[in-house]
């Protein structure tokens, strides 16, 4: 039988804010399985942050940018080996640098076919492995274009976001920063209901019936009853129905439209360390 590690079951409490037992067993029913054992603990009903646990992922910061006129956004990671490189001010100015170059670039493989001091990105990384003594690599590339774009890089650059809006309009530039705080905040699964995977939505609704059987409740309401939950996880947990950080009251649309009625949210992007 699979023995969880105490790393691995510290990992997964933070992750989920269950148990140490739970966790332990979870992890161990599951035979090491990160995502299952977050599944089995959901299903037993134990306190679990849905579908938020961030992956375990090397040191680095995360940069999110805009471009002058904000019809452009780009997160990128400068990814390390150790804490210790990644507050380092140099390392955190070459991120800057590279966000920057970014925002001229579609894709990664392009952007590292970049030259950036002579020498393409690609190689930049290799020098700096060579500078720094630990490795060195460009992790996530995010684009995102829009009518108004804005970004906000959570404290310590380990949470980048970027948003957009479907207008420039007045007021725009501090609602859609706003709202890339919400999103780097509470990290959603999706913009709204109709972007949610059906792989989610399938698993949630099992979820949600498993917890309904253990409750006793009646197989005939069990299929209605777990739709509501799913909605329920809808509203959690997609961007544009969450309750916004700033005014719990009112919806992220809704205050988006306190802005301006015709403003909406149309997309956004996430990266964390």
């Amino acid at each position: 039988m699979y023995k969880a590690t105490a790393a691995e079951v510290s990992k997964l409490r933070n992750a989920t804010g269950a148990g140490m037992m739970d966790s332990k067993k979870a992890l161990e029913e599951a035979g090491g399985d990160f995502d299952k054992a977050i599944e089995i603990l959901r299903k037993k009903g134990q306190k679990v942050a849905a579908n938020r646990a961030d992956r375990e992922s090397t040191e680095g910061a995360v940069i999110a940018k805009v471009n002058a006129d904000n019809t452009k956004g780009v997160i990128i990671s400068l990814n390390c080996e150790t804490d210790f490189v990644a507050k380092n001010e140099d390392f955190i100015a070459l991120a800057q640098k590279l966000a920057d170059m970014a925002l001229g670039y579609e894709d990664k493989e392009e952007f590292l076919k970049a030259d950036i001091d002579g020498i393409s990105v690609s190689e930049k990384m290799t020098e700096q492995t060579g500078v720094i003594g630990e490795k060195i690599e460009i992790g996530t590339f995010q684009t995102l274009s829009g009518p108004f774009v804005n970004a906000y890089i959570h404290a310590g650059n380990k949470i980048g976001a970027v948003v957009t809006l479907s207008a420039k309009v007045d007021g725009a530039e501090e609602v859609a920063r706003e709202i890339a705080m919400q999103v780097a905040a509470m990290n959603p699964v999706a913009l709204n209901e109709n972007e949610v995977s059906s792989d989610i939505v399938e698993k949630e609704l099992e979820i949600a019936k498993d917890q309904l059987r253990q409750e006793g409740k009646p197989e005939n309401m069990i299929e209605n009853i777990a739709k509501g939950k799913l909605q329920k996880f809808f509203k959690e947990n997609t961007l544009v129905h969450q309750p916004f950080i700033k005014e719990a009251k009112i919806s992220v649309a809704e205050h988006v439209k306190s802005v301006n009625p015709d403003l909406e949210v149309i997309g956004y992007a996430r990266y964390s360390l």
